[in-house]
């Protein structure tokens, strides 16, 4: 059973910069496919960024070019860097994993079998 325990959120300015960090009990880390998604009040879950099976990565079209996702594969890590951000950001950000899942599913969020219990991300002036 994997455990996902996200940090790094808070309060940012619009244009500011933030990056969170997500710390995976699984061993080894290398096969699984990570992911961030995040949901806003009101709103459904949204695909952010995911690193599929330590290959490619991935980004949902509202954040391409602004956010990075990374793995440590060596400490278990998934990290996003957010520039650039926006009211529009704010939600809470959860990091997911799933070691079968396949390409075609990875902006899913049903098809992941594990979730952190999220970090909250406010874009405010």
């Amino acid at each position: 059973q994997a455990q996902l325990v996200e940090s790094g959120g808070g309060l940012v300015l619009p244009g500011g910069s933030l990056r969170l960090s997500c710390a995976a009990s699984v061993s080894p880390f290398r096969p699984y496919t990570v992911a961030w998604f995040r949901q806003a009040p009101g709103k459904e879950r949204e695909f952010v960024a995911a690193s599929f099976r330590s290959t490619n990565t991935y980004y949902g079209d509202s954040v391409k070019g602004r956010f990075t996702i990374s793995r440590d594969n060596a400490k278990n890590t998934l990290d996003l860097q957010m520039n650039d951000l926006k009211p529009e950001d704010t939600a809470v950000y959860y990091c997911a994993a799933d070691r079968g899942l396949i390409l075609s599913s990875v902006r899913r969020s049903d098809q992941y079998d594990y979730w952190g219990r999220g970090t909250q991300v406010t874009v405010s002036s």
